[in-house]
């Protein structure tokens, strides 16, 4: 077992990569306490990693392979609970990430995420306008004028969202990666959720569209036994639920082990919207952070892609090398005894802590500067940033496109744009996601625009 005494995570991700570096010396795993004193296994070697995230003894099931979520020990009072309570594919095992993976990643495609190219150019281009016009040669906050706003429009059209939801769910967003807030607090925010979801789903089932919100509940009422499927007439209005989830509960037997193969449950309909419109939209604010901001305190960097040396796309891979928009990914579970070697073993049913983001500064495989943006780094698509095997992010297509336009247009909109002030910005305060609390930039002067 190891040796180590366990130390504490920071809740608010003070600082991150000096954290990860601590892991990583400590050996292939090592004990840590996570906020509400719940003890893990954080792992922080790149090739760990690697193997743990294909190992079919490592399961994301809390409901089936952690014994304190079983028993009780630890529940909905937990601060982070919302991190293991959700049934999607996030958090499935075996056949059962399979089933809940389908729909998603049929409704999901790479195909469908690069054919919406033609409208990510058309609102990076209409926020570039506002940018020009409202502030022409001040300082901005790119965070809030632009990198906040793209995936805004693009992953709440993708999904269907009416606009009177957009400001409570980024609310609600915004908190459910803040892993300082109290148990108190972390239950409200998962209260007001379920309200705002089930307002979603219910208008959706009401007037269905073109977007994945709409395919995802045909997904789960065409494979529900029709006596028991939701009547989009009668659906509940759901600013008078309480609980949507067990709200629900009728509904969820009716999808049952006999149809369990086929669609989602009401609740895993619910829970796997959250995954795939949260994950969506806090990955490119804080990848669109990063790599504005790299670009703009390393000028040289800027001119190797300017000068035809260096692709978009690979500023994009460097940024999510350097800085992945989630540091540590919540929680993993052993199935049976882990031997990770060097006397470490996780005994079954004890959570595991990956962290995607001391992979990307791992220097048995990024080198001794591993610290050091490098748009030219020969391994530079050599991070865990979106996840390896079977968990890997579906949207992570739509993510790099996205974040591959706002960096190309920005610049070419505005070649001469600094950095505000001097000295380090500050970060969100999470452990979970990574990214600038703001980008404030001096705009400069807007290039010439062509006949």
């Amino acid at each position: 077992m190891n040796r180590q005494c366990p130390f504490a995570i920071d809740a608010l991700g003070g600082d991150v990569h000096a954290e990860a570096a601590r892991v990583r010396e400590q050996g292939p795993a090592t004990r840590v306490l996570l906020p509400g004193g719940v003890s893990a296994w954080a792992v922080g070697r790149s090739a760990d990693m690697r193997r743990l995230l294909v190992d079919p003894r490592v399961s994301k099931d809390a409901y089936r392979h952690w014994p304190a979520w079983i028993s009780g020990e630890v529940g909905e009072q937990w601060p982070l609970a919302i991190w293991v309570s959700v049934q999607n594919m996030i958090t499935a095992y075996g056949s059962e990430h399979a089933r809940l993976r389908r729909p998603a990643a049929a409704a999901f495609t790479a195909r469908r995420a690069a054919g919406l190219r033609p409208r990510i150019e058309e609102v990076v281009g209409e926020l570039l306008e506002d940018l020009a016009a409202s502030a022409p040669g001040g300082a901005v906050d790119l965070r809030t004028r632009f990198a906040h706003e793209l995936p805004t429009r693009i992953v709440f059209e993708l999904f269907g969202i009416p606009e009177h939801s957009w400001g409570p769910l980024h609310k609600i967003i915004n908190a459910f990666f803040d892993t300082g807030i109290t148990a108190e607090e972390a239950q409200r925010n998962a209260a007001d959720l379920d309200v705002v979801m089930a307002d979603l789903v219910a208008h959706r089932r009401r007037h269905p569209g073109d977007d994945m919100t709409s395919a995802l509940i045909a997904a789960r009422d065409t494979a529900t036994d029709p006596r028991t499927a939701p009547d989009p007439r009668t659906a509940p209005d759901a600013r008078t639920a309480t609980d949507a989830r067990t709200a629900t509960a009728a509904a969820d037997a009716g999808a049952g082990a006999e149809g369990a193969g086929a669609g989602l449950s009401e609740k895993e309909l619910v829970d796997s919207l959250i995954l795939l419109f949260t994950a969506g939209y806090e990955t490119s604010v804080n990848l669109i952070c990063t790599a504005l901001h790299e670009l703009l305190r390393n000028p040289a960097q800027l001119a190797l892609v300017r000068a035809g040396l260096a692709s978009w796309e690979d500023v994009v891979e460097e940024a999510l090398r350097i800085e992945p928009p989630a540091f540590y990914g919540l929680l993993r579970f052993a199935v049976e005894d882990i031997d990770m070697g060097e006397g470490v073993v996780i005994g079954q049913g004890d959570p595991i802590l990956i962290s995607f983001g001391s992979a990307g500064r791992d220097p048995e495989v990024h080198g001794a500067d591993a610290g050091r943006f490098d748009v030219l780094r020969a391994t530079r698509g050599q991070h865990l940033s979106f996840g390896f095997g079977t968990h890997h992010c579906l949207g992570a297509t739509l993510a790099r496109l996205e974040c591959a336009v706002a960096v190309r247009r920005f610049f070419e909109t505005f070649p001469a744009a600094a950095l505000a002030g001097v000295g380090e910005l500050g970060r969100v305060e999470s452990f979970i996601s990574n990214g600038l609390r703001e980008l404030p930039v001096v705009l400069g002067p807007r290039a010439p625009v062509a006949d």
